[in-house]
């Protein structure tokens, strides 16, 4: 599951800083990650060797926040058995006999909770 959330996750990074993003595969909902500052933000490189390590850094830095983002989100998504999407807790159910996601358990007609009810989410 972290290489589809690492694979369908969108980056919204900047020069100054590291955010990602992902929607939810039935509701559409945008879960947003922790925004993480470029430790160099700000500073202009007063080299040609000093824009090289600057890049190598946030590179690295890239990474390293795009994987706290995906950690995070596996809090948030669940992969439906059925469809093999990424939905949201509040679109995935626990049900009877297997949890899924709302839009499979509509057309199997089954039923189940979601992970997290509606009125706790925001």
């Amino acid at each position: 599951m972290r290489r589809m959330i690492r694979e369908a996750m969108e980056d919204r990074s900047s020069p100054e800083a590291f955010r990602f993003s992902l929607n939810c595969a039935v509701c559409g909902a945008a879960w947003i990650s922790r925004t993480s500052r470029f430790s160099k933000a700000g500073v202009t490189p007063e080299s040609e060797g000093k824009r090289i390590i600057f890049q190598k850094l946030y590179e690295r830095e890239w990474e390293e926040a795009r994987e706290r983002a995906v950690t995070d989100a596996m809090e948030t998504f669940n992969l439906c058995p059925i469809c093999r999407r990424l939905v949201c807790n509040r679109c995935f159910l626990l049900g009877e006999d297997i949890d899924l996601c709302a839009d499979c358990a509509r057309n199997l007609q089954e039923r189940g909770e979601p992970v997290t009810p509606k009125e706790e989410s925001g």
